[in-house]
């Protein structure tokens, strides 16, 4: 019983945070690809969160035979609808800011989502900061190091540690070639602010999303309203901004498989599993992987694309660890802390009831 509960709540989550983030990486290079080939972003995300929203099509009528779940209100409509405007507004920032600049930008921007989060998680009372408590300091602490760590990936290369010949059929100097152009282009600096602009609206994401799991626990359901809020959105703004009606057109190439793996392994999977661990942990643990994907991108690198190691990656990488297990810890230490005070609680009311009835008997 009890190794089945870790499983759920620490090992599966954990597994599944690290399996999206590597998803994550491949698929913002993924699209980097298709836009350099002409494909629209706007019509990117539109097409995308539709092929989601109709994965996810029979959820909420599964949901409505349910009789634990609340009716959708109007109420928790318009949270969901708020969502979507967030989560649409981030998309489109994102993917226009990786379109000027470069996945690697964004992996580096990233690591401001940590921060982020963890401070307006305490300020709507959803994390509790005790200065003396070793699980809160622990929390704080690692956020920092992890914080520290992505940045020195970012900004520190060293020497090459590992140095791979490349083949005929590597990839490893198409993408150092684009990173060399978006850096020497005047939309550098205007990818990055955009980049900036998403990072600081995942936060509140992630926020949004747990109040509304808070009232309504059904990941599918709430996906599938926020995927067809962010379509229609989408939509919208791609009919605005884009004049040529045939940018709607997907063609049979590498702009057909990134919108159909963004719709599928990014909007559907990607969110139903960040919803349901937000349910699980909370939204403060989800964002703590979010160091993890400049890593990550450094071995994917590393593995696939035939780049070599350097010494700042390997420095870097280690350095997140540490502040990753750091706040891992700290979770863990408060979770059990938790479990013990409701144990406590329940014991104490099973043993107060005999003890109750024993003295009404005795007064009879």
């Amino acid at each position: 019983m009890a190794a089945g509960r870790y499983c759920y709540r620490d090992v599966l989550p954990f597994s599944a945070m690290v399996i999206m983030e590597c998803i994550n990486v491949g698929l913002n290079t993924l699209f980097k690809a298709a836009t350099l080939q002409g494909m629209s972003y706007h019509v990117f995300v539109a097409y995308a969160y539709a092929i989601a929203a109709l994965v996810l099509f029979p959820a909420p009528f599964l949901s409505q035979r349910s009789s634990v779940l609340p009716p959708l209100k109007i109420t928790l409509m318009s949270k969901i609808g708020l969502l979507g405007l967030i989560g649409c507004s981030s998309q489109v920032m994102g993917f226009t800011g990786i379109n000027y600049s470069s996945p690697t930008l964004a992996s580096a921007i990233s690591n401001l989502v940590p921060a982020f989060t963890f401070i307006l998680a305490i300020i709507f009372r959803m994390e509790k900061v005790a200065v003396r408590s070793t699980s809160s300091q622990a929390k704080v602490m690692g956020t920092i190091v992890s914080i520290a760590g992505a940045f020195v990936v970012t900004l520190y290369q060293g020497p090459p540690v590992i140095i791979v010949t490349p083949s005929n059929l590597s990839l490893h100097h198409q993408p150092v070639l684009q990173d060399t152009e978006a850096e020497s282009s005047q939309y550098w600096v205007l990818g990055g602010l955009l980049l900036t602009a998403e990072y600081i609206l995942v936060p509140l994401w992630y926020i949004v999303l747990a109040q509304i799991m808070k009232v309504y626990p059904n990941e599918l359901t709430v996906i599938f309203f926020y995927n067809l809020t962010v379509s229609i959105l989408a939509a919208m703004v791609a009919y605005f901004s884009e004049s040529n009606s045939s940018a709607w057109i997907l063609k049979p190439g590498i702009a057909l498989v990134s919108v159909v793996c963004q719709g599928f392994f990014g909007s559907f999977l990607n969110n139903a599993v960040h919803t349901w661990v937000i349910r699980l942990k909370g939204p403060v643990y989800v964002a703590m992987f979010k160091p993890l994907s400049i890593a990550i991108a450094a071995a994917m690198g590393f593995l696939f694309l035939g780049s070599d190691l350097y010494l700042g990656s390997l420095i870097g990488a280690t350095i997140i660890s540490i502040g990753f297990y750091t706040v891992m810890w700290g979770k863990a230490k408060e979770d059990m802390v938790q479990d013990t005070e409701v144990e406590g609680l329940e014991s104490a009311t099973t043993h107060k009831a005999p003890l109750l009835q024993r003295y009404q008997n005795e007064k009879m």
